[in-house]
């Protein structure tokens, strides 16, 4: 399911206000599809 573009461009304007390096913008994305899309730890690879 990809990611839905507002919440994309929320998670940089956020990242960027509270200056995260690119690194950490892409954990908070991987994060974001890991997670908050209802995966848990039963359908782990």
């Amino acid at each position: 399911m990809p990611n839905n573009p507002i919440i994309d461009e929320i998670d940089q304007v956020l990242a960027k206000h509270f200056g995260f390096a690119e690194e950490e913008l892409d954990f908070i994305i991987n994060y974001d599809i890991k997670y908050r899309m209802g995966l848990d730890r039963s359908e782990e690879a």
